[in-house]
């Protein structure tokens, strides 16, 4: 959850620094594949957790307690290599609004989860990706051609189709999720802007600190309190924890070893494995509008990733032709 959460970014960067590179070194494409359908079962699994603990323990309490583990996690990391946690460059305006939009979407996100189907969060939530795209485009210069524009349109159509907005079946707490989709499209825009030199377990660590803050602000600002944390839900928080890093691991593994324009495009298995969970975990029920929505989000996504990563080796190529 967190992680695609916070992870796409460094993901895309990998992709779009490695691509081409990718084309005259050992490639391993099923090993890669195998990594990535691992990473989208890991975070499909760490969000089942998530939602399972919802039902017994407050947002702000979840938050507070898988922020301040992970935080300790890469703080560890960060230390062990040697890179500073607290040195003035790595606390600009940029890292800030970074962590703001990490932890709007992280409350956004298990609130989601806590209110709708696992299947249809993570149905919306691939729109992620197009989103991320609209704003380069708006925001950052980046030139998007007629296609991708399309592309993104379609995507969101997708998205009208899975939520119905001002028809009968219309849950209004499936707009977390699209506040969510907006916090990591933010904080992954703003990421692109931060220099190279910061680490991304120092990014990382931002991150999670993030969380710890927002979850104490969730507890002091509603109703939720704070519980002893029983053995079963011990289990559910070490579980997430776990398959959150290794998630997270296995992602990074997946663009080093493989072919960028095959292995990523596995990513949207997730969806897929969300499916399955929401079906035989949690007994839900999922209608056909639901299964063209998404068909035609992952449809989009795949184009504008395909276009994406053609553009960047097109480029890559003009400027070995200059050198």
């Amino acid at each position: 959850m967190l992680r695609a959460t916070r992870h796409y970014s460094l993901h895309k960067k990998l992709i779009l620094t490695t691509g081409v590179a990718n084309l005259n070194s050992s490639i391993d494409n099923r090993k890669g594949i195998v990594l990535m359908l691992a990473a989208m079962a890991g975070f499909t699994i760490e969000d089942a957790f998530i939602k399972q603990l919802s039902s017994t323990i407050s947002i702000g309490q979840i938050l507070i307690i898988i922020g301040l583990c992970s935080c300790v996690f890469f703080a560890l990391v960060a230390i062990i290599n040697g890179h500073s946690l607290l040195a003035r460059n790595l606390w600009t305006r940029a890292t800030l609004t970074r962590m703001l939009a990490e932890a709007v979407a992280a409350v956004a996100f298990v609130t989601s989860l806590s209110l709708v189907p696992i299947s249809t969060v993570a149905a919306v939530f691939q729109v992620t990706p197009l989103t991320i795209t609209m704003g380069a485009a708006l925001f950052l210069g980046e030139r998007v051609g007629w296609r991708r524009w399309l592309a993104v349109l379609v995507g969101f159509i997708g998205v009208l189709l899975i939520i119905r907005p001002g028809f009968g079946g219309f849950n209004p707490s499936v707009l977390w999720v699209l506040v969510a989709v907006l916090g990591v499209a933010v904080r992954d825009l703003v990421t692109r802007v931060i220099p190279a030199q910061v680490e991304s377990s120092v990014i990382s660590f931002q991150a999670f600190a993030s969380l710890i803050v927002a979850g104490a602000i969730c507890v002091l600002v509603s109703p939720q309190v704070m519980v002893p944390i029983a053995g079963k839900e011990l289990v559910y928080f070490g579980c997430t924890i776990v398959f959150s890093i290794s998630g997270y691991y296995a992602i990074v593994s997946a663009v080093r070893v493989g072919n960028a324009s095959i292995v990523a495009s596995f990513r949207y298995s997730r969806l897929l494995f969300s499916l399955l969970v929401g079906i035989f975990i949690f007994n839900e029920s999922v209608d056909m509008l639901t299964l063209v929505g998404s068909v035609i989000i992952i449809g989009s996504g795949l184009y504008t990733y395909l276009r994406e990563h053609k553009m960047a080796t097109r480029t890559s190529k003009n400027a070995e032709m200059i050198l």
